[in-house]
């Protein structure tokens, strides 16, 4: 009860977008959100920008990726780089449903939504995740779609070591093995639609590794959504 009152008093009182300072707005107000996150043209497969016309990018057309689909909703740059990195490692799990709003503004992502059996969300270390707190990524999709995200179903078998400073050779060979479905359930991937859900996408390595590990398990159909999309990579 004392919850659900905190909720509705937070609910009701005037906030600053965290962006542009408005007043009264949401953590991100609609003109910012309409100023930064103004929608691109990407690759299908990976959700790189690229020219409008264009479909896949090059990489994707050389090697199709495990994905069937990937949408991001923005760019990996300012103002999101910041709003993210305070979601994810500033203890700020309030910021997913700002995120979920921003997401599901995307057809794209909402039509992939619609469509999947579940929403599975990348999977955290035990270790990192009693660092967090939570899991970003759950946080997401729960609000994505409460009765679809199933954060048990994948698990992350070991802790990579960071891969921010790893070329792309280099973060595919540091996640490989590092997934693996609860083997109770893995019979009931086959057959479905799976959409998994992160917050940023670099090279993509996490999110193949974990897309491999369904198409073994006999998924007929992996995705992928995420908030953010490098454009460098």
């Amino acid at each position: 009860m004392f919850a659900q009152l905190v909720r509705g008093l937070a609910a009701a009182t005037p906030a600053q977008c965290e962006v542009c300072h408005a007043w009264p707005a949401r953590p991100l107000c609609a003109s910012c959100q309409a100023q930064f996150a103004s929608p691109r043209q990407r690759c299908r497969h990976c959700a790189l920008a690229l020219p409008e016309g264009v479909e896949t990018c090059g990489r994707c057309l050389r090697t199709t990726p495990p994905l069937d689909a990937c949408h991001a909703a923005v760019s990996y740059a300012y103002p999101w780089a910041g709003l993210i990195g305070r979601f994810k490692f500033s203890g700020e799990a309030g910021w997913a449903d700002s995120f979920a709003r921003l997401l599901l503004g995307v057809d794209a992502i909402r039509v992939c939504v619609a469509a999947a059996d579940r929403l599975v969300p990348m999977p955290l270390s035990a270790a990192r995740l009693a660092t967090r707190g939570f899991n970003q990524a759950h946080e997401l999709a729960r609000r994505l779609s409460p009765l679809k995200a199933d954060p048990t179903l994948a698990l992350r078998l070991r802790e990579a070591p960071p891969q921010a400073q790893l070329d792309r050779d280099a973060r595919l060979a540091n996640v490989r093995h590092a997934f693996a479905l609860e083997p109770a359930r893995a019979h009931e991937v086959r057959g479905q639609h799976i959409v998994l859900v992160d917050d940023v996408m670099t090279s993509g390595a996490s999110l193949h590794a974990l897309a491999d590990v369904f198409r073994a398990a006999g998924a007929a159909h992996v995705a992928a959504v995420v908030i953010a999309r490098t454009e460098d990579t």
